[in-house]
């Protein structure tokens, strides 16, 4: 293959005209095989996966805190309300629609060139935020699936002596999960295809090695043909493990 790709390099120099297949196994030879240049498209899928769990993780940790604080303050009565709760949820509510009301590219623009600017760590700077774009998603899908259980699981639990907390961990949560997953499944999936806008800044992920072989080859069809298509099944992957997971609690959910 090596020896065919040289020969038919060596007749397109010449002026030769190649044939429409020819042309192509050039180009995708130039994308993929030439000085093994898909191990830069496997390592641009390792920097992916380890930017979306870093994402996912520290988006589940900030929602979840965000969520649980939006419902605590919301289930007060009205004539015992804590004031420094109503603090927290303030920030919490301001956080929340800020980031959702922002495009990704300008919160990028500004941790990178504003925030972080000595910072070369592109890559990580880029899966914070993110992680803190997708706190702010995470956090509403969580309030919604909190807030959707009944309240009289919240009064159960606190007439056997349970406290807020316990209730919530042991009780209210566990079933708001069930409810919320499919959502959480798809901010997930989200997630993993906004990885790609990290190369803006410099996040060295699997797009970023797409477009440094179009810079080598001065051809982007099949690099970014082939990145869509890598994309394309990790989210299939990653739809079918997220489907397995439903099933199994939902047979759960039966017995």
């Amino acid at each position: 293959m090596a020896a065919q790709f040289e020969m038919l390099s060596e007749l397109a120099k010449s002026g030769v005209r190649l044939s429409f297949w020819q042309d192509m196994f050039v180009k995708f030879y130039q994308a993929f095989l030439l000085s093994n240049r898909w191990q830069q498209y496997l390592g641009g899928v390792g920097t992916t996966l380890m930017v979306t769990a870093i994402a996912l993780a520290i988006g589940i940790v900030l929602g979840s805190i965000v969520a649980l604080v939006r419902v605590a303050h919301d289930q007060q009565r009205g004539s015992h309300r804590n004031p420094v709760l109503g603090f927290f949820n303030l920030i919490c509510r301001v956080y929340a629609t800020v980031i959702r009301g922002t495009p990704m590219m300008v919160q990028l623009l500004i941790m990178s060139g504003v925030i972080f600017i000595n910072s070369r760590a592109f890559t990580m700077v880029g899966a914070l935020t993110l992680g803190i774009n997708s706190g702010a998603y995470v956090s509403e899908i969580i309030r919604g699936g909190l807030m959707a259980v009944d309240p009289g699981q919240m009064e159960a639990g606190r007439s056997l002596g349970l406290n807020y907390m316990t209730t919530m961990l042991l009780i209210i949560i566990p079933q708001a999960l069930r409810s919320v997953l499919p959502s959480l499944g798809n901010e997930f999936i989200v997630l993993l295809k906004d990885t790609s806008l990290i190369t803006v800044i410099g996040g060295k992920e699997l797009l970023y090695a797409a477009q440094a072989i179009t810079t080598r080859t001065y051809e982007a069809m099949f690099p970014l043909l082939g990145t869509a298509a890598i994309y394309l099944v990790l989210v299939m992957i990653f739809t079918w493990l997220l489907g397995k997971l439903e099933r199994r609690m939902a047979q759960s959910d039966r017995r």
